[in-house]
């Protein structure tokens, strides 16, 4: 069965750091464009970040841009959020998600219909 499982979730300051990972089991992801998309109460899920099953194109929300960082580690079957200077607006449940579609094009505006697989989530509170 595929699945993806996210973790690092947590509470933090404004200001300050988290990584969130996604490991992935049941098949191999390592051809998949992979994503972070996140949900805050009350609202849509939004796209955040995404990487190419190569690592070598990543594409980012406006929101997330230079603040975020997304990597890959294929050979752990993982994935990776880095977020830096983090700001109360950035409190949600965090979803790793694994597709078939360019970076860029998880990121549009219908971007989650590319999505095969979805992780539970993990929740990142950003404390002001």
């Amino acid at each position: 069965q595929e699945k993806l499982v996210e973790s690092g979730g947590g509470l933090v300051q404004a200001g300050g750091s988290l990584r969130l990972s996604c490991t992935a089991s049941g098949r191999t992801f390592s051809s998949a464009t992979m994503g972070w998309f996140r949900q805050a109460p009350g609202k849509e899920r939004e796209f955040v970040a995404a990487i190419t099953w190569s690592g070598g194109t990543t594409y980012y929300a406006s929101s997330a841009k230079g603040r975020f960082t997304i990597s890959r580690d294929n050979a752990k079957n993982t994935v990776y959020l880095q977020m830096n200077s983090l700001k109360p607006d950035d409190t949600a449940v965090y979803y790793c998600a694994a597709g078939r579609s360019t970076a860029q094009a998880m990121g549009a505006p219908i971007g989650h219909r590319y999505i095969e697989v979805w992780g539970q989530g993990t929740l990142v509170t950003v404390s002001s």
